[in-house]
């Protein structure tokens, strides 16, 4: 008898139908078993894509991390006739870098003339460094370095109007996550005898170079508060005797019948999705800004600019 035939289970037991005859040993029945998917290249320690792999990833790890820039540090405003803006509004500089050869202009002139005169270190510095400072590299040569805002509490916003024998007029913003309607909002409250904005600590837009360069200089005179919870904030303040009012075109009181005299906290919602359902549970009233027939709505801080001055009228012939 030929080969393995000796091996047990190479011949069939006694008694088969076929009776004893040389068989596989279940070799050929193993043999056609699936052995699962096939490994991934870079999973395969004998193929070049793992070798491949290995090499970066020992690459990646000695490589230094280019973390975010922290929303501690400082913010830059770029560009010439940004830098000039913000100079001409007196916006709290801590530095004016000037690329080294720079075609000046009359705008980089009056920028380190204006920076040197306010006693703003005005710093000479290589195009690769403003390039570090700018993710588009449209820095035209000039970036302001503007030191991190200090946020102010909510309740230093209600101390201001007391300490004025005022009543309080504060603006509170819900969902609004551009920092260009910041700062009009801010430049706003500031022109028409306001105390101060409230902003959200999360979703929110914050006091970005953007901001001050928009609000025109107004940043470093108002206060801006941040709330861990605004609707719970809005709930205190509403307790101590101010009316919590929202803006919606679709409200139930108009800006023409609304006595906006007293403690007042305009809240704002985005253009887009409006008062988020908490805040707007929150509000004793809901006003809506009379407009013509052709036009849905009003940018939020447009919207915001209208109320302010409209109270501030009714609080001048009170």
């Amino acid at each position: 008898m030929a080969g393995n035939s000796k091996r047990k289970g190479a011949i069939r037991k006694d008694g088969s139908k076929k009776g004893q005859t040389v068989g596989s040993g279940g070799q050929r029945r193993r043999g056609l078993e699936g052995r699962g998917a096939t490994p991934k290249a870079e999973d395969r320690v004998y193929h070049v894509a793992h070798k491949k792999a290995k090499s970066a990833a020992k690459a990646s790890a000695a490589r230094p991390r280019n973390h975010r820039k922290s929303e501690d540090g400082p913010e830059y405003v770029l560009g010439r006739n940004p830098v000039v803006e913000c100079l001409r509004a007196k916006v709290p500089a801590t530095a004016l870098y000037v690329m080294t050869s720079i075609d000046a202009d009359e705008r980089v002139r009056e920028a380190v003339q204006t920076a040197g005169d306010r006693g703003i270190s005005i710093l000479e510095v290589g195009k690769p460094e403003l390039d570090r400072m700018s993710p588009n590299g449209l820095h035209q040569g000039l970036a302001l370095q503007v030191p991190e805002y200090r946020y102010a509490h909510p309740d230093d916003l209600m101390a201001r109007a007391r300490a004025a024998s005022e009543q309080p007029l504060i603006v509170a913003l819900d969902n609004i996550t551009d920092p260009r309607n910041l700062g009009a909002v801010i430049r706003s409250v500031a022109a028409f005898g306001g105390h101060g904005v409230l902003i959200p600590q999360r979703r929110s837009a914050g006091v970005t170079a953007v901001t001050w360069r928009t609000s025109a200089g107004a940043a470093a005179r108002l206060p801006v508060a941040q709330a861990p919870n605004l609707t719970r904030t809005l709930v205190e303040w509403a307790r101590s005797g101010a009316q919590i009012v929202g803006l919606d075109a679709g409200g139930d009181v108009t800006l023409d019948e609304y006595d906006g005299t007293g403690p007042v906290v305009i809240v704002v919602g985005s253009e887009g999705k409006g008062l988020s359902r908490l805040v707007r549970e929150t509000c004793d009233s809901i006003l809506s800004v009379p407009m013509a027939g052709d036009v849905e709505s009003l940018n939020a801080s447009v919207a915001a600019g209208v109320v302010l001055a409209e109270f501030a009228r009714q609080r001048r012939v009170q």
